[in-house]
């Protein structure tokens, strides 16, 4: 193909239109900077077209139909609920197709060139375009962004098609399969499963590892496995998964025989592959450049996401930090500081907001108890359930408890507080007051200071707080 014209000159050049991408050309561009993006799909990337996005509005799905199911817990006398999951998925899509919307008519007011194509970079920042129209362009940029993002890892015996599916298929579902094996026990098969289980489905979870949710303080996985447990969904750990074998079905769209473990099998209606994800470097050419990436595929930065290509950043997926959305949006305002000239704070990847969607919901910043005692820190711990907070018993929603790790004092009383953990109704919600507390190494008597409001779920977090400093109310 030939290269039409000479590179138009930029600011800043972004390969990647998701959260890291369209994130880093709008802030650039708020700052008044000459941006140009690159998008090869649909802008919004895949947190918003086939991640982050659709799975909680079909989390939310499965929440209106168990609320359904418990209405007469509340007194409501209903019928018991039909799950039309094709109007489910038109929902979803309209959600996706009016935010990727909104995206572009901020590109566009902040007068952003838009590239839709697949773009590699070569040697001085020139960032080539192979346009979607079949044409090619070349875009040229005082700095460059690789956010390439990631694509789902797959495993050997199960490749897509049919009752075999990744996350970006399941997504687009329109019916509930009556059996479905999940492959992964971490946060986002854990997502799907809680999903597909609360719209009826038999669910079983697989996992090579001996607990599900590895990493996550034992605790707040404890809490989980039992919730899960309640759902019917089986959870078999320490197994590999050894192949399947599909089946026609009379319905057209046919099912399956997992292997797995030591002889066993499974015979389910769909698969879900959620094995992780893998960085997606794989268009992004850095032919004499000196980009250099791992043996795991991911991009080599420094604390400011700098490459070995001097002006030349990666964020996101693509690089060995949190898969979070929220991550690639701090490493894209890091990286455009950066460009500014405005010496920038390091993100501190040890203590960002985590968040996991399925219910019960899960959320946590900073140690938990296990790191914390791993790392050689005195601590103190406090925790209390959900069961005793008033807000929690109204909305019947109880099992759950909120957890602080604190460094302990010479005196043996709580000081610095080293990591906050949640899990219960609606956490991911009431995060941010312990993010904040562990992310400004706030004390434990700072934070005990903060009123909370009666009756909330977030009481139990102050609750919590105020019961380190050896005094307390409800507790």
């Amino acid at each position: 193909m030939e290269v039409v014209g000479l590179a138009e000159q930029f600011d800043l050049v972004i390969i990647g239109g998701g959260p890291g991408g369209y994130g880093a050309a709008l802030y650039a561009a708020s700052a008044g900077l000459n941006v140009a993006l690159v998008e090869k799909d649909v802008v919004g990337g895949t947190c918003l077209n086939r991640g982050c996005i659709p799975a909680k509005a079909f989390l939310e799905t499965a929440a209106v139909n168990r609320h359904v199911v418990h209405a007469a817990d509340f007194g409501i006398e209903s019928s018991a609920p039909h799950v039309n999951f094709a109007v489910a998925q038109a929902r979803k899509q309209k959600i996706v197709d009016g935010l990727v919307k909104g995206i572009g008519g901020l590109i566009k007011s902040r007068k952003i060139t838009y590239y839709l194509g697949s773009g590699s970079l070569g040697a001085d920042r020139t960032v080539t375009v192979a346009l979607a129209d079949g044409g090619t362009a070349q875009a040229q940029g005082r700095a460059v962004v690789l956010a390439a993002g990631s694509v789902p890892r797959t495993i050997p015996g199960f490749d897509r098609g049919g009752p075999i599916m990744t996350s970006d298929e399941v997504l687009m579902l329109d019916y509930v399969p009556a059996r479905l094996a999940v492959i992964g026990g971490g946060a986002i098969g854990c997502e799907f499963a809680s999903t597909f289980a609360d719209l009826g489905s038999q669910v079983t979870i697989l996992e090579g590892l001996p607990k599900i949710l590895p990493g996550l303080d034992a605790d707040l996985a404890n809490v989980v496995v039992r919730s899960f447990k309640k759902k019917n969904i089986d959870i078999r750990t320490g197994v590999s998964v050894n192949g399947h074998t599909p089946q026609a079905g009379a319905d057209g769209r046919g099912y399956t025989t997992v292997h797995f473990g030591e002889g066993e099998s499974l015979e389910v209606d769909a698969v879900v592959v959620s094995v992780g994800r893998r960085p997606y470097a794989d268009e992004l050419g850095l032919v004499s450049t000196r980009v250099s990436v791992t043996e795991r595929g991911f991009v080599e930065v420094d604390e400011f996401c700098r490459t070995g290509e001097p002006g030349v950043y990666a964020i996101g997926d693509l690089i060995n930090t949190p898969q979070l959305a929220h991550v690639a949006y701090a490493e894209a305002i890091l990286v455009v500081k950066d460009l500014l000239g405005e010496k920038p704070m390091p993100i501190r990847y040890d203590r960002v907001p985590w968040a996991i969607y399925c219910h019960p919901e899960v959320a946590w910043s900073g140690l938990g108890e296990e790191a914390a005692n791993a790392l050689g820190f005195e601590i103190v711990v406090s925790k209390h359930q959900f069961r005793a907070n008033s807000r929690a018993q109204i909305i019947g929603e109880i099992d759950g408890l909120v957890k602080v790790v604190a460094k302990k004092n010479a005196d043996g009383s709580a000081g610095q507080v080293l990591g906050v953990h949640m899990v219960g109704p609606w956490v991911t919600e009431q995060l941010s007051g312990g993010y904040l507390a562990v992310n400004w190494e706030a004390t434990v008597a700072e934070v005990a200071e903060f009123i909370q409001p009666h009756p909330s779920l977030s009481e139990l977090f102050g609750e919590t707080m105020l019961s380190l400093t050896g005094r307390s109310l409800n507790s």
